[in-house]
């Protein structure tokens, strides 16, 4: 898609005021997707640097706002991690061709906050932390499950910068269960739930998205009845806040969900075992 209103793609990298019609240009892959008239100048992100995935001394790991999904992916590869796995499953639920894998970006992905957005899910589930920049230099941290506040909709002030993701030492050591359904056999993910066991103190973590218009953790200290778990998603997710679009009805949507929660709740609680 040609952006033909766009008079001017600036380097990232050379301080200039931001001003009404500027955006940060990641990969491109949602931007150069469909017509963007409200913009005039793109701040190019690809020069920066910036490591992909950082891993740091303390355990944790830092995921680079501009980090493509393939990167990801190779890293996920090489990495000796009870949770490694889930990464490679949640790159692969992009369904998406080597082009895209190539160029689309982990924080493209979380900006544009569609409830399908398989890196909200990742980072969601691991508990991530996202870092932003300001335009005056001041930085602020947000849990990737408070960034996403609804879809298309996250906690980003204008001209605000999504710099990176961190998932914390604890959530490389999790036993994780992946669940997505689709209505079509290639289509964008209708549910996708994601289970994560911590080891050290058993609890069980439970993060629902794309069924929802906001990603939905929740956190239990010990894997609880099939009972309790179901009331806790009735009560975390609110009847309006079930996603409808052509890709599933809520009423499909919340079943799918509550049956793979269910799934995965005795999955890793024999795990726990």
């Amino acid at each position: 898609m040609d952006l033909n209103t766009v008079v001017e793609v600036r380097d990232a990298r050379v301080p200039s005021p931001w001003r009404p019609g500027d955006a940060w240009l990641g990969g491109g892959t949602y931007l150069f997707s469909e017509p963007q008239p409200h913009l005039r100048r793109l701040v190019d992100l690809s020069r920066t640097g910036w490591p992909p995935v950082r891993p740091h001394p303390d355990g944790s790991v830092e995921i680079a706002a501009t980090c493509t999904i393939a990167e990801l992916s190779r890293f996920a590869k090489g990495l000796e991690a009870e949770a490694a796995p889930l990464v490679e499953q949640c790159c692969r639920a992009f369904l998406a061709s080597f082009k895209i894998w190539n160029m689309a970006t982990v924080g493209g992905n979380l900006c544009n906050a569609l409830p399908a957005g398989p890196m909200i899910s990742l980072t969601a589930a691991l508990d991530g932390e996202c870092l932003l920049l300001s335009q005056d230099g001041a930085r602020r941290r947000v849990p990737v499950t408070g960034f996403v506040t609804g879809a298309g909709r996250k906690d980003l002030a204008e001209g605000e910068l999504l710099r990176s993701v961190t998932l914390p030492a604890r959530a490389r050591t999790c036993r994780t269960a992946f669940r997505q359904a689709s209505l079509y056999g290639l289509g964008r993910s209708g549910v996708l739930v994601i289970g994560v066991l911590d080891p050290l103190d058993g609890s069980l973590a439970i993060t629902v998205t794309a069924s929802t218009v906001r990603p939905v953790r929740l956190w239990f200290p010990l894997p609880p009845g099939a009972d309790a778990l179901r009331a806790a998603i009735g009560s975390a997710v609110a009847d309006d806040e079930w996603f409808d679009d052509i890709h599933g009805l809520p009423e499909w949507r919340r079943h799918m969900t509550y049956r793979f929660a269910e799934e995965i709740r005795r999955e890793l609680e024999g795990a726990a075992r």
